[in-house]
């Protein structure tokens, strides 16, 4: 039992204002995209010179999105609850038991899945301006779900709500939510990443941005819904708990807030806030936020006594009401297309968001920079928490090498470098160049990252407390010793992830359409950072991975991985097809020389493979000779002080055999008469 259940308090907010506010709530989800599609009629399908499906296609298809982004979002919102915002401590804190929010989690990913589901059918149709009459014609459905790319985000949404559904039946233990919740970050973002953030000029910062919010509004907004339930249930948060969630909602705040900055500026695209209904839509939705954030603040403020209480309640019943509002004018964005669809755009910025003017040299790489907001946010994350846990340290007394230190920051240098400067501005449309950024994400980062030991650092900088809710110092050991874990850093999985990616990438045609997306591309970036660092922490990481390897076989490792860069990388080299060729042609920039190009893929691929493992090599020397130096001192201390185990060990070996009475054997022979009278 929760301990913030065990006194039985009651919220002042009971059921039946509750099942009002619910229904306010889910009304503001429907009504307002049901409503904005009636009045456009076939205007927006027009203006996409798109046939017009039918209303009732339409209405449909605004009711979907409406319902399937709520239930989305409470899904997500009470798998963070379960995992990070329970007051669950010492070791029942590894287990998850029947309790609210596993009760909606299961309700929720449940519609989820329902809703899209129906979704996948009703985009086929509205995406592609068919009406339902049509159904019968042969051939109908396959064409009409190949012909978009809703109907297919829509099927991965679709699986994602049904592996959190599954999991949430099944599931006993804190990990067994962890796949669920990395399906989820996939469900969540495929409608998103496919829809209006995709479109127009500078579309990459859109689609970044669009990203963040996504997942940080159903993270945030998703939680103060489960959070609303509880107390219309009559039950509150531990103070622990309660803090924890408002400082993570602070930050989750702000990025969205500024996030809709960019995205504002993004879809407009020059033209005034008012000009637009979808101006008019940014300006409810930061009406909703405005009503939202004083609303927390209260919540936040007004914990404490039963006076207070009441006051808690109807701020939640506020913030739920305007999360309704967000949600049902983000689903009524969908239904209009704005600004940004009709503005000129030229080939390169259909595929990538900007133009490339100035073919790549060495000024353009160095000086031509443009940020990628995706990896500048994750890589000042990951260096600002890593200086906060080395600050943890110090803060004790503890020391931490500075060389570790200075190894992590450079690791996410590098990745920013790689993907904001020029060679991340080329990398889509010049292979050569991409070859360089992916050799930088694939083996320069993630050797300097594995080498800053930051799962090490984070477990010193923490502590596990069965008197406090499990925290970070929990979630990490649980992590560590979790079976999903142990398989994926299988040696044999490992490398085949790490090589393999090689030639399933650039030889199965998935780069061509990879570099046709923006979502795509960074996804496709992020992958190599992964396979990167799983790779290199098994060989030469200063954290203990799930399955050590011995330093033969760290070196037998490293030995193998290259002859497969070489052999890839000559393959590049000897002129055979153009990898995407047909991308490259569809962008038609007068620089480019695709032969040239791929040639200069092929050496980079050759030499930024060899090189970071021969370093790798080198490196893996100097740990080994240092384990075994230091090995050696351990075991001369014990000679000199007399307390070597292995000698201690031997002799208390000899004292057993020698105190062993002898068991019983043959008898013994009995001396001869004559012997005895001799003697």
């Amino acid at each position: 039992m929760e301990a913030n259940t065990e006194h039985g308090e009651r919220s002042a907010l009971r059921w039946g204002p509750a099942s009002a506010i619910a229904a306010l709530t889910l009304a503001l989800v429907v009504v307002p995209p049901i409503v904005l599609t009636v009045q456009s009629g076939s205007t927006p399908y027009e203006k996409l010179q798109t046939g017009f499906p039918g209303m009732d296609v339409a209405v449909l298809t605004a009711l979907g999105q409406g319902l399937g982004d709520l239930a989305s979002m409470v899904a997500f919102g009470a798998l963070l609850s379960l995992l990070f915002f329970r007051d669950a401590r010492g070791r029942d804190a590894l287990q998850i038991g029947v309790d609210l929010e596993l009760a909606v989690l299961r309700f929720a990913s449940g519609a989820w899945a329902t809703v899209s589901a129906s979704m996948v059918l009703l985009e086929m149709f509205d995406s592609n301006g068919f009406p339902f009459l049509r159904v019968g014609e042969p051939g109908a459905l396959s064409f009409l779900y190949e012909s978009g790319s809703f109907p297919r985000a829509w099927t991965v949404s679709m699986l994602a709500a049904m592996v959190t559904f599954f999991a949430s039946m099944f599931a006993t233990r804190w990990t067994g939510l962890l796949i669920p919740l990395w399906a989820s970050l996939f469900g969540v973002l495929a409608p998103v990443v496919v829809g209006q953030i995709l479109v127009g000029p500078n579309h990459d910062f859109g689609s970044d941005a669009g990203a963040y919010q996504t997942l940080l509004a159903n993270a945030v907004f998703g939680t103060v819904l489960v959070i609303a339930m509880r107390a219309a249930a009559g039950r509150t948060l531990a103070p622990e708990i309660s803090t924890r969630f408002f400082r993570f909602a602070a930050v989750g705040l702000a990025v969205i807030v500024a996030s809709d900055l960019l995205l504002a500026w993004f879809k407009l695209a020059g033209s005034a806030l008012l000009d637009s209904v979808t101006g008019w839509q940014i300006v409810a939705r930061w009406a909703c936020l405005a009503i939202l954030v004083p609303a927390l603040v209260i919540w936040r403020r007004a914990q404490g006594g039963p006076i207070r209480r009441s006051a808690a309640a109807r701020s939640l019943a506020v913030a739920t009401v305007a999360i309704g509002g967000w949600v049902g004018v983000t689903a009524a964005m969908t239904r209009v297309p704005p600004p940004n669809y009709f503005v000129p755009t030229s080939i390169s910025q259909v595929f990538m968001g900007f133009d490339v003017e100035a073919p790549p040299s060495m000024l353009v790489w160095f000086t031509n920079w443009r940020p990628n907001i995706l990896f500048i946010v994750i890589s000042v994350t990951a260096v600002l928490v890593y200086l906060w846990a080395v600050r943890t340290l110090r803060s004790r007394g503890d020391r931490w090498p500075v060389g570790r230190t200075v190894s992590w920051i450079a690791g996410w240098f590098v990745v920013v470098f790689a993907t904001s400067s020029g060679f991340g501005k080329y990398s889509a449309p010049d292979f050569g160049t991409h070859m360089i950024v992916h050799m930088s994400l694939n083996m320069l980062a993630p050797i300097l990252l594995v080498m800053g030991g930051v799962i090490t650092l984070l477990l010193r900088a923490t502590r596990s407390d069965p008197g406090r809710p499990a925290g970070l110092h929990d979630w990490i050991t649980w992590v560590l010793h979790w079976k999903a874990l142990r398989f994926v850093y299988n040696p044999l999985i490992v490398f085949a992830l790490f090589v393999g990616s090689y030639y399933g990438l650039y030889f199965s045609g998935l780069f061509g359409v990879a570099m046709r997306f923006h979502w795509a591309h960074q996804l496709m970036n992020v992958h190599f950072v992964i396979a990167g660092y799983l790779f290199y922490s098994l060989v030469i990481g200063v954290d203990r991975p799930p399955r050590p390897l011995p330093h033969i076989g760290k070196l037998g490792f490293v030995l193998a991985a290259m002859p497969f860069h070489a052999f890839f990388g000559v393959i590049l080299m000897s002129g055979g097809r153009i990898i995407a060729e047909n991308f490259y042609l569809y962008l038609g920039l007068p620089w480019a020389d695709l032969q040239a190009s791929q040639y200069l893929g092929g050496g980079v691929a050759w030499a930024g493979g060899e090189l970071p493992l021969l370093l790798v090599i080198i490196v893996l020397g100097i740990q080994w000779s240092r384990q075994d130096a230091k090995e050696a001192r351990r075991k001369d201390r014990h000679m000199d002080s007399g307390r070597d185990e292995e000698f201690a060990d031997y002799n208390r070996m000899l004292e057993k055999l020698a105190s062993r009475k002898p068991g019983p054997g043959p008898a013994r022979a009995q001396p001869h008469p004559q012997e005895e009278t001799q003697k």
